[in-house]
């Protein structure tokens, strides 16, 4: 960055604190040395590090540069957040907003960006701007509520550290073994009674919103790295889910989302079960084996002349099974690789919610 601004003016900002009331008071305060370990720390547990992103590097180039700071918000003595700002002369940037997971959804994020917008305006940037990754809908989400719009530009790199770029480019050209399980159901099996999870609903998602819709699906499948539809376009996943032929239904536990089924009926007189799991706090409940069942329920009052579906070894270990309990037996199984989806950075569940 060039160097703009005295050193005074940068000590004026920097002694200023904020304070947020709460169940624990939330200071917001520029970084210290001794902030350096939790720091880290956090950085790795809300997915903002990188290996080819060094952060004692990036620490010690913000703090020796006079046209940047790093904001830490601490609870109980403890670092629950961070935010990273600085200006170029022409414009300023944020980086490294993280908010621990125990933290999130209750205005840290926000309130950690409007200390990192008054820098700026205080060092006479005109304007802000940052990254983030076009598919992470509810970060996106996030900076929309907060008056931010795409700047329809094309972010390119040079890398002038060399050992950097090659972890990176490592990382970008992982690859996994995945072994996939073809599984089908030809007739309609006797139905079973399994309890049903306390203070539940199952409902069929009436004009499905893409973006509801991808919340469902990055929240069932971010631990077994369920990818396809994270890299589709909005238009085309929204051709799929509004069909007619395809089902939604949606599990509500205590009044919020709790995971979601979905059935493809497009191809014949054959139903897929397309889709079907669990959000994580749900999980391990006894809803599944309810749940499956009342899908595979409705699945055959259209009847179909069979029911099938694929999982795969990146699945939950106990979904294999599970379906073969419920009636499903397995025709083919392939084995194949791909690159690991988490190359491409669309794995954060942390960051998804600032």
């Amino acid at each position: 960055m060039e160097r703009v601004g005295g050193a005074e003016e940068r000590s004026r900002r920097d002694r200023s604190v904020d304070v947020l009331g709460g169940p624990a008071l939330i200071h917001i305060r520029p970084y210290a040395e001794t902030d350096f370990t939790a720091v880290d720390a956090l950085w790795r547990r809300t997915g903002n590090y990188r290996p080819w992103n060094d952060s004692a590097k990036d620490i010690a180039r913000c703090l020796k540069t006079p046209t940047s700071a790093l904001l830490v918000a601490t609870g109980d003595g403890v670092v629950v957040g961070t935010v990273m700002v600085g200006h170029d002369g022409h414009r300023g940037w944020v980086y490294y907003l993280s908010v621990d997971p125990d933290h999130q959804r209750r205005g840290l994020g926000r309130r950690l960006m409007t200390r990192a917008e008054n820098w700026l305006r205080e060092a006479g940037a005109p304007k802000v701007q940052l990254m983030t990754r076009a598919d992470n809908t509810p970060v996106l989400a996030f900076y929309d509520a907060l008056d931010y719009v795409d700047a329809r530009v094309t972010t390119l790199e040079k890398w002038f550290d060399a050992s950097a770029a090659d972890l990176k480019q490592a990382a970008y050209h992982r690859t996994l073994d995945v072994t996939i399980t073809h599984l089908e159901m030809t007739g309609r099996p006797r139905r079973l009674s399994f309890a049903k999870p306390r203070r539940s609903a199952l409902l069929r998602l009436s004009s499905p919103r893409v973006k509801f819709y991808r919340y469902l699906y990055n929240s069932v499948g971010e631990d077994w790295l369920w990818y396809e539809r994270r890299i589709m376009k909005d238009d085309a996943l929204e051709a799929i889910i509004s069909d007619d032929c395809v089902e939604i239904y949606v599990l509500y536990m205590n009044g919020a989302p709790a995971g979601y089924a979905e059935l493809d009926r497009r191809l014949g007189n054959d139903i897929e079960l397309a889709y079907f799991g669990l959000m994580p706090h749900a999980i391990g409940r006894g809803a599944g084996v309810w749940l499956l069942h009342e899908i595979i329920h409705i699945a055959w009052s259209c009847e179909p002349d069979r029911l099938w579906l694929h999982t795969c070894s990146l699945d939950h270990p106990r979904a294999l099974p599970m379906y073969q309990r419920a009636g499903f037996r397995p025709y083919k199984q392939e084995a194949m690789t791909i690159a690991d989806p988490r190359s491409n950075r669309l794995f954060h569940r942390a960051t998804d919610r600032p």
